[in-house]
């Protein structure tokens, strides 16, 4: 069964609330780890995987925080989700070609492939703005 973890749960929960927020503002990980109810440690490691995949840009010291590092419409819940969990598998067999060796005759292999498609197409067209203005 896929589920997202924990972690994929904060990670959407916070990175929703900074997209709701005026775009020039830099928002403490503090207020932010507040609003959403998520322990802060945990999500001062959620948002340096962002900062590390360009989803934010953090800035240190006095009155550092994180904002998006691009328009919230041009970041969708696919690129959340993939940057805290890895890719969208259903399956180990869909991670790449060769896998596992019954994929070339497996009557399921393209199932989960479709799966993996629709997953990430409905991800991937769902952006935070969207999410934001919900």
């Amino acid at each position: 069964m896929m589920e997202l973890t924990r972690k994929g749960d904060y990670a959407v929960r916070g990175i929703v609330y900074l997209a709701s927020q005026p775009p020039d503002k830099i928002s403490l990980l503090s207020e932010i780890a507040a609003a959403v109810d998520v322990p802060q440690t945990f999500l001062a490691k959620i948002f340096q995987q962002f900062s590390k995949t360009g989803i934010v840009k953090s800035f240190r010291g006095t009155g550092g925080g994180f904002m998006l590092a691009c328009p919230a419409d041009e970041i969708t819940l696919l690129q959340v989700v993939e940057a805290v969990e890895g890719p969208v598998l259903p399956n180990r067999c869909v991670l790449k070609p060769g896998e596992c060796e019954r994929d070339s005759f497996c009557t399921v292999h393209p199932i989960w492939l479709q799966v993996q498609k629709q997953i990430r197409d409905i991800l991937g067209n769902v952006t935070l703005k969207d999410l934001a203005s919900s």
